[in-house]
């Protein structure tokens, strides 16, 4: 078998499930030319912990030139090996997208359903898909019978030596603390309140952001106009109750408090990932890549 893909860090994968600010139902099947642009608030959001924890697009960065390593092993024992297609740097998003909630970028189309994966994220995950319908004997090959050896043993021992992988307990364990301690912060349970009133005027009685965008009610297969007009409303009652700048302070805080009083557990979990990363970057810069 094949090992779990990282189509998303860790971190990323951590933040929607405290968020729920994605329904269950499943993405619309036709996937669009590139996701829409994110509000410049959600572009420029950065918290002190994300310097712990790689993006998706640093992620990608890893996968690809593991995948390259492992392609030159499987050739020695006369196998194909595909390596993954390349996602664009536009279809990435940013790493704290929706983290206090709907961003205004897509809930005019969407409401709360995610948006339909751009072409180059539907290349890759195809991909993976594929692999894991290899046949068993290249399986064996890549992964060995533990899912973790064969040629991705190989090849992760040709990037890093003897290094252990990138390790995100830390950071995961850390941040969620962060946004869980945040959400109880004075001044965010007054802005929460705030929001709450702007939307029980409008006739939506939600606790909080969350609760809003993980209704479900939206667990249909695509966002109906109640949904598109709740998600409208809400972020309007966020911009007006200053929510995401008010929390992002807060979690700012915390977060800083949190980074001292774990330095060097996160020191070492930053530094183990800053040299996949560079070995990374060096076998992709050698592979003209």
């Amino acid at each position: 078998m094949s090992p779990s893909r990282a189509r998303a860090t860790t971190a990323l994968a951590l933040l929607l499930l405290a968020t729920t600010a994605c329904t269950a139902a499943e993405h619309e099947s036709t996937p669009v030319s590139h996701p829409p642009p994110v509000s410049r608030q959600a572009e420029r959001l950065r918290l002190p912990l994300d310097a712990y924890a790689s993006t998706v697009a640093e992620t990608h960065v890893v996968e690809d030139a593991q995948d390259i390593l492992m392609r030159r092993c499987m050739n020695d024992l006369d196998m194909e090996w595909k390596t993954l297609p390349r996602v664009d740097a536009q279809d990435t998003e940013p790493p704290n997208l929706r983290r206090y909630g709907a961003d205004e970028s897509e809930v005019v189309r969407y409401g709360y359903h995610p948006h339909p994966d751009p072409p180059s994220v539907v290349r890759r995950n195809r991909a993976w898909d594929e692999r894991e319908a290899l046949p068993a004997e290249v399986q064996r090959a890549a992964y060995g019978t533990s899912g973790k050896g064969g040629c991705l043993k190989t090849a992760r021992h040709q990037l890093v030596g003897d290094t252990a992988p990138p390790d995100y307990h830390a950071f995961n364990q850390l941040t969620g603390n962060a946004l869980e301690t945040s959400r109880r912060a004075p001044e965010v349970r007054d802005v929460l309140r705030i929001w709450h009133a702007c939307m029980a005027k409008a006739g939506f009685d939600y606790p909080d952001p969350f609760a809003a965008a993980g209704s479900e009610r939206w667990e249909t297969a695509a966002p109906t106009a109640t949904e598109r007009a709740t998600a409208r409303r809400d972020v309007a009652c966020q911009k007006s109750a200053k929510l995401v700048t008010v929390w992002a302070a807060a979690e700012t805080r915390i977060q800083h408090r949190l980074i001292r009083q774990n330095t060097n557990r996160l020191h070492e979990a930053k530094a183990r990932k800053d040299r996949w990363l560079a070995a990374a970057r060096r076998v992709l810069k050698r592979e003209g890549g």
